[in-house]
């Protein structure tokens, strides 16, 4: 694995979500730097990509409300512990759970294995609520997918916080866990 700057040179064979990824970054002048790599499906994978990332790897979780009516998007450090109760009672919301893959695809645009802050650009209904542990917000980097799980990008969190997040209007609610 080798850490590359920006988008790749050849886009042909990549998947059109991750290509509106690199545009989307590209249009807000946000620099970036990107890493490919096979699937990564869990977070003993992720961890090794972070080798080479050198940022704050996120667990992103995809939750909802038991009537599936409010859904949330969850950044937390890959090494805390996510316990529903601690959640809800910060955002006043019911018991939260993991949310029904069909709910990602269709709000996100993005599969289970692949969820990331990214995939908000693709909510432009507004259905899904961000959620970020103060522990990435005070992090240089964040580590995240760019709406597909073969390659993971570096970015600025102040880039995040102050260009990307803004532009996507998806405001977000800062949690402690």
């Amino acid at each position: 694995m080798e850490l590359q700057k920006g988008r790749p040179a050849d886009v042909s064979g990549r998947l059109a979500k991750e290509v509106r990824t690199y545009d989307f970054l590209d249009s807000l002048g946000v620099e970036y730097e990107r890493v490919d790599h096979e699937p990564a499906m869990t977070m003993e994978v992720c961890q090794e990509i972070d080798k080479t990332l050198r940022a704050v790897i996120c667990k992103n979780l995809f939750l909802c409300n038991r009537q599936e009516t409010a859904f949330y998007l969850l950044m937390i450090p890959d090494t805390k512990v996510f316990h529903t109760k601690d959640l809800s009672a910060q955002i006043g919301s019911a018991r939260l759970s993991f949310a029904k893959p069909t709910y990602m695809e269709r709000f996100l645009d993005i599969t289970p294995g692949s969820v990331s802050v990214l995939g908000l650009m693709n909510d432009t209904e507004h259905k899904v609520q961000l959620l970020i542990d103060e522990d990435v917000l005070h992090s240089e980097y964040v580590g995240c997918h760019p709406c597909i799980n073969t390659s993971s990008l570096r970015l600025r969190t102040k880039d995040l916080v102050e260009k990307i997040i803004p532009a996507m209007e998806h405001p977000y609610i800062a949690v402690k866990l």
